[in-house]
Parts: structure tokens; sequence; C-alpha cells
């Protein structure tokens, strides 16, 4: 029996040093797999970083002064932003951050994948640019194709090949600073800096658009974490990612010391011409890696913007049983996939794809220490000083980069521009449609007293079963319930008012999940279920939330029953007051005893003869989803005790009975439309804007999982 059987097994004791161990190996296994899905992008930066910095306004100071002075600028950039901030983990992005780093989503692979192929052109001069782009094409569809598999299988595919491209630009960089000029090394110094900006002048501001490049991909640090902890993307960074980076950089710029006039494949000619072929294979397959580091932070950022109202409702597929945060969304994999090949076509030059991913990315960082500064001062509760020196320390020397990335703005850097308005608008929109849709049900509620008027049969047949009505509020009685027993005056023994909450935290622990109360006194057989996920929780499709509802009631019947301040109520207040009904709860002091059986071809064997029509139904028309599927079917019976209030008893024992009778959904079916009297702007954005999304998006039903069989849709014009 499973935990929901009421059957609690306790666990043995655990050694601490043994949880310890397990705790590390953990994080040491995702830190290696986040090197296939986190850090592909910033590695590969090398490939293009001294090349878009030296070309246009540098091109008439190549010296080594200029080159130790790009380097300096490229450690201590690398340095300052990635390992002293973003090491620092951020789990709420907002919505204009959000939108910037989906459009580095479109942007990433493009430059990654182009910059790698153009590589051939070092050894294959007459090879033309429209043939690298079709290459470049061809790779970046079978990058998205790749995406279904899910993050923990591309990680454990891409991890190796990120490894051996570490390792690889570590050894290439080493050899050029043995080889070509040691004395690079006193680059590190600040100094080198004063230096560069002295020779280059104005010149070397317009290139900080160039150096900025050599920290893409650090905004997945943060992105990323919904798919592994915040000590394994620490670890790979700090002890992998980072001192190979700084390696390669160093070397590369020796290179250039000795060769200024070979600064536009620079990495590519820097390579021994002996391994020159095995490095441009794994070039090639580590911007595929890094363009996965971004395409994995977007699902990330996009199902938690859903989560908190801000995005359209999306096909979100769990990849994982372990990592509950490795998911995969099939209509923005697709999306990301037709906007990267647009780009790649349409710009055909890694320099100004390179001028629009700046400005992108430095955007992110730029708003992100805004966010951080707030996080800093109003979550961990730290002075506003402290706050302060942070926000004044880094928008320094992010706004400095800034300022040079939007001088690129008619050369690409429109792009992420144009893209993060797009999206602005798609989340802004239905964001607004959503809240007027939201206060229109919070001032149409159906009047409790009206309800109460009405007597234990509400005016209505009551038929054996249980209905859930879905509703967005958390209080008082939806307009779609008085307009269903309207048109129809029927409805089912049970009522069980159902309100799913995306709450403003990342996790809600399954023992806080359910808040059960009731509606209505205790002959009405009308109960509220307030069912609490957070923004980077999972709302898995494992069959057992209807289980899962009936015992949280039934724990809540009887815990009432035992409550004085409950039972004392007056009838009015019952409406808003709930209790937390845990899984431990449940297991700890069950009043009912759970028998349950698997069936492997997810038909249920119903005993009510009522039901046979259902299974009949079931039978014609099977789960095509998830065929042979071994479901896990429940069974009732309250247990016997003799200390047992009668009315509880008889309570518990409706609520069996139409659990027996069978479970129906009720959902509303909503047409939103503009008032009358509306300015023209707003009826745009609901008539037209939040209209289209919301045909074109997951129905509701289909996005809480609520089995198509059971479900009844209540249709109802919204005029806000």
């Amino acid at each position: 029996m499973g935990p929901e059987s009421g059957v609690s097994i306790p666990s043995p004791p655990q050694n601490p040093s043994s949880l310890s161990w397990v705790n590390l190996s953990r994080n040491l296994i995702l830190a290696y797999q986040s090197l296939g899905v986190v850090y592909g992008d910033l590695s590969t930066s090398p490939l293009y970083v001294y090349s878009s910095t030296f070309i246009g306004n540098l091109q008439d100071h190549q010296n080594e002064d200029a080159i130790f002075g790009a380097f300096s600028l490229i450690f201590w950039t690398l340095t300052l932003i990635p390992l002293l901030k973003y090491v620092t983990a951020l789990l709420v992005v907002v919505l204009f951050g959000a939108s910037m780093v989906i459009g580095d989503g479109v942007l990433t692979p493009a430059i990654s994948v182009l910059s790698s192929v153009s590589g051939l052109q070092v050894t294959e001069k007459k090879l033309a640019s429209g043939e690298i782009v079709v290459l470049a094409c061809v790779i970046l569809v079978g990058l998205f194709a790749l995406q279904h598999f899910g993050t923990r299988r591309v990680a454990f595919m891409f991890a190796p090949i990120v490894i051996i491209w570490l390792v690889s630009i570590f050894s290439i960089g080493l050899y050029n600073i043995i080889f070509w000029n040691p004395k690079i090394v006193r680059a590190i110094s600040p100094y080198y800096i004063i230096k560069f900006f002295r020779e280059t002048g104005k010149d070397g501001w317009f290139s900080l658009g160039g150096i900025l490049l050599s920290v893409t991909g650090t905004e997945a640090m943060f992105a990323d974490l919904g798919h592994f902890t915040a000590l394994s993307i620490r670890l790979a960074f700090a002890f992998v990612v980072y001192p190979c980076l700084v390696v390669q950089y160093m070397g590369q710029a020796a290179f250039l010391s000795r060769n200024p006039q070979k600064v536009l494949n620079s990495f590519y000619d820097s390579i021994p011409g002996p391994v020159f072929w095995p490095i441009f294979v794994i070039a090639t397959l580590a911007t595929i890696v890094g363009s996965q580091a971004i395409i994995t932070a977007t699902f990330s950022l996009i199902k938690q913007c859903h989560a908190l109202g801000c995005f359209p409702r999306v096909k979100v597929v769990h990849t994982s049983k372990h990592i509950l945060g490795q998911i995969y969304i099939p209509e923005i994999n697709w999306i990301l996939m037709i906007l990267t090949l647009a780009i790649t076509i349409g710009f055909r030059s890694t320099t100004l794809i390179g001028n629009a991913y700046g400005l992108a990315c430095i955007t992110v960082m730029f708003i992100t220490t805004f966010l951080m500064a707030l996080v800093v001062t109003f979550v961990w509760q730290k002075s506003v000083l402290l706050a302060a020196m942070f926000l004044v320390f880094f928008w320094f020397s992010e706004g400095v980069y800034l300022s040079a990335a939007l001088m690129k703005v008619p050369q690409g850097g429109w792009v992420p521009l144009v893209l993060s308005v797009i999206f602005m608008l798609v989340m802004y929109i239905w964001h607004y449609g959503t809240r007027k849709k939201y206060n229109f049900d919070l001032h149409n509620k159906v009047s409790l007293k009206w309800l109460l008027g009405l007597g234990p049969s509400l005016g209505i047949v009551r038929v054996p079963g249980i209905g859930l009505i879905y509703s967005e509020l958390a209080t008082g009685v939806p307009a779609i319930f008085s307009h269903f027993v309207t048109n129809l005056p029927a409805f089912h023994k049970v009522l069980v008012f159902v309100c799913v909450k995306s709450v403003p935290v990342p996790y809600v622990s399954p023992e806080e999940r359910f808040l059960i109360g009731r509606v209505c006194p205790r002959p009405y057989r009308m109960y509220r279920c307030i069912v609490r996920y957070g923004y980077k929780d999972i709302q898995r499709d494992d069959g057992d939330f209807e289980d899962q509802l009936i015992q949280s009631i039934a724990e809540f019947i009887q815990m009432e029953a035992g409550d004085a301040q409950f039972c004392s109520s007056e009838s009015s207040s019952y409406d808003g007051r709930l209790a937390v009904i845990s899984s431990r709860t449940i297991q700890s002091s069950s009043s009912l005893i759970v028998t349950e059986r698997e069936d492997c071809d997810g038909i249920e064997s119903i005993q009510s003869s009522k039901s046979l029509m259902l299974q009949s139904l079931r039978s014609a028309y099977p789960d095509d989803e998830n065929p042979g599927v071994r479901r896990r079917h429940v069974r009732f019976e309250v247990a016997a005790s003799p200390g047992m209030d009668t009315g509880v008893r008889e309570e518990l024992m409706d609520l069996i009975e139409a659990k027996e009778a069978g479970v129906a959904y009720i959902m509303g079916h909503s047409y939103v439309k503009a008032r009358r009297s509306s300015s023209y702007l707003k009826k745009l954005v609901i008539d037209m804007g939040y209209s289209f999304l919301r045909k074109n998006c997951r129905g509701p039903s289909v996005a809480l999982n609520i089995p198509h069989i059971n479900l009844i849709e209540v249709g109802m014009i919204y005029y806000v």
C-alpha cells in the first residue's frame, strides 16, 4: 500500500554522516549534469568574444597593450559578474527580466552554432557564407528536435561534451600562454584596463559590447535553478568552468599579442594544426550544448510566469521522476526554433547577432541587479545600506556595458528589444485579462444568505455523486453555480468548491497543500478545498487527486467534530474558515479504511450499478495518451469506532456513497468581452488580444489534468 492508504510506516533512523554523504553525492551528480545544461553557453563564449571586440572601432588598436587590456577586462568581468553576483541564487524572476531572457533563448542558439560552423572558413577558404548558414540551420533544427527527450537525458548526453570542451580549451589556452607570450599573466592586473582606455579612448568604450559577450549565458545560472540545486551550480562554476575560461581567454590573448592580424577567427587560428579538426567537432557539439542552456532556462521561466498568472496556459511535460523542476514545453520549443532560424538566415553574421545578444544579456543583468537589491532588503531582511552598496557597485559596472550596448541598436541591437516587447505584450495582456475576469467573479458571487434560505436541498434535486466545482475564488460561491442550477435544476449530493492557487513561493510542501472547510452548515454537504502550488511545483497527473480529496474531507469532518471553535461558529461564518489537512495527519488518524488495487488496462471496476454507463463510456473511449498505464483504484469504508458521533458517521457514509456513485468536474467555459462603454484600447486588449490568447492556449481542464469523460462545462459571458 502507498502512503495514501492510511498505513503509516515509520522510517528507520539514518546516520547523519550517511545523509551528508548522500546529499553531497547528489549535488556532485547534479553539478556534473549542470555542465551539460547550464554552462554550455558560457563556456563557448571564447569562440566569438575577441573577434566581436576588435572588429569595428578597434581595428586600428590591434597591438599588445590593447589585447592585454581586453583580456584584463574579460577577466574582471567574468570574475565580478558570474562568480560574485549570480552564484547567489535569485529565485524570483519578474516579468520584464523574464521577457528579455526569452529573447536570449532566440539569440543564443543562432550566435553559438553560427560562430562554430564559421570555423570551416579557416581551412575551407572557398566555402560561401550561404553554405555556412544552411549548415547552421540544419544543426539548429536537430537541436530543437532533441528537446522532447527532457533535461535529464539531454544533460547526461551533453555533460561529457562540455567536459571534453572545457579540458580542450584549457589545454589550448595553456599551450598558447607558454608558446606565444607568458607575459599575458600580468594582464590580470586592473592596471591594464586603465592602459586600454588610455590608448583606445572612445573606441574602447564602443568595444565593450564585445567584451560583454564573455559573460553571456550567466543568466542561465539562476534561470536553471529549477533543474538543479544551487550548490551543484556553484560547484560546477567555481571549480571547473571559471578556471578553464580564464586560461582560454588568457591563451587567446597571448596568441593575438603576436598575431594581431588574425583577430577575425582568433579562436580557430590559435588552435595548433594537428588538433584543429577534433577541436572543430568538439566546438560544434559544445555550441549545441550552449544553446541548450538558454532553451532549458526559457522553459523554466515560462512555467514560473504561467504559475504567477503572467503567461498563457501551455503544455508542461515533466521529464524526470526525481527532479521536479526538469520540464519540456513543446509549443515554446518550436516557437524558439522558428525565431532562431529567422535570425540566423536574416543576419548571417555573428557580429550583428552578437550586438543583439549583448544588449539582451546586459539588460537582464541590469534588471536582476535591481531585483537582487530588493531581495537583500525585503526578503533577507538586511540593511538598506548593504543593498545600496550592492546596487551601486554592480550598476556602475553594468551601466558602462549597457551604455555601450545601446549604441549598437541600429546594428542588430533592435532585435532583443522587439522580441522583449512582443513577449511583454503577451504577458501583460494575459495578466490583465485574467485579473479582470477574476474581479468579475469576485463581484458577482452568489449571496450566501440566499443559499442558506434555500435550505439543505437548495431548492433543487440532489442526485448521487460528488460535484467538484472549479473556481478561482477562495471564498464565496461562484456565479457559474447559480447559472448552472438555474438552467438545470439538479445537482450532486456532495458539492466541493475547488480552487487551485499558485502562491508566490517556489514550493508548497505536500503537508500544506490542502485547505479544507465548509461553505454551509453540515446538512448541506457543501465543502471548499483550496489546493496550493508554488510557482516551481509540478502538478502531476497521477490520478490520486480524487482519493486525496476524499481523505482530506473525511479527516476535516472528524477534526471539526472535536473542535469547539468550529462547532460553535455561526452558520453565516462557515465560509472562509479553513483547516490545513496534511498527509501525515491523514496517515496517523484516518477515519476511513482504505483498500486499493492496481488495474493495468486503465478501466476502473465500478461497484455501483449507477456507474455502469460511465464504465461503458470509459471502455469506448480509453486513455489514448497513456495506454496500458497501471492505475491505482481505491475504495473507502468508515472505520469501526464506537465513540464516533452519529452525525459524523452519517456524513462520512454520504461522502463514501457519493464517491462510489461517481465524481463530476464542473468548470466555467467563459467568454470574456469588454463592456460597450469601455475605451477603444481596452476593447482591443480584451476582445482581440486576450480572446486570441485564450482560444489558442491550452484549456483550463487540460492544464488541471481533469479527465474529459467526467467534465461538465458551463458557458458564461463575462463583461469586464
